[in-house]
């Protein structure tokens, strides 16, 4: 069965794939629910790019506390694909807005921004929310000088991440390659 990128908001939805937890994530849980944007569960969840992170999956037990945002640990291939695409896509001119902004900009540093939680008008963002810096030169983004922000976080209290249209449907077509690269369907 083959994935289709039609969708009107790529990478709107999230899907939680109950998994059997590899060998090295057994000391914190037998089971794991790896997050993804894709509705098929990875191949293999050691080698995959292409799910988020995990969570544990935890049985309901009294007096228990359910699994939240500070069990949660990234995936970081699939950091390391996010940023490869973004990049690409910054290259390539797959975004209308973030192009828009580099020519009003001119020239200096440019931060692309995670859209869960956008700052206001001319303000910098939470650096939880900077994806990466990228130089500007009269009005041209400049894609090798990209630069990784190291305190970007995947899953933040405002949601998982959330990439400006153009970004997000450059990095869905990403996941969809690297699924079936992966063996998946």
């Amino acid at each position: 069965m083959a994935f289709s990128t039609s969708t009107a908001k790529p990478l709107s939805e999230l899907y939680y794939h109950l998994v059997k937890s590899p060998e090295s994530y057994h000391y914190w849980s037998k089971n794991i629910f790896a997050i993804s944007f894709l509705p098929k569960p990875p191949t293999n969840v050691e080698g995959s790019n292409t799910f988020i992170g995990v969570i544990p999956a935890i049985e309901a037990q009294e007096g228990a506390q359910e699994p939240g945002l500070n069990d949660f640990k990234a995936n970081d291939k699939f950091l390391n694909l996010m940023h490869d695409t973004i990049q690409r896509a910054l290259r390539d001119g797959a975004d209308e807005a973030i192009q828009a902004e580099a020519t009003q900009r001119g020239s200096g540093w440019l931060h692309i921004h995670d859209e869960r939680n956008v700052p206001a008008l001319g303000r910098i963002g939470d650096p939880d929310d900077i994806v990466a810096s990228v130089m500007v030169e009269n009005g041209k983004i400049l894609s090798e000088t990209y630069q990784r922000m190291p305190s970007y976080r995947l899953f933040t209290a405002d949601g998982p991440p959330k990439l400006s249209p153009g970004l997000a449907h450059k990095l869905e077509e990403a996941l969809l390659e690297e699924h079936r690269r992966e063996g998946g369907e």
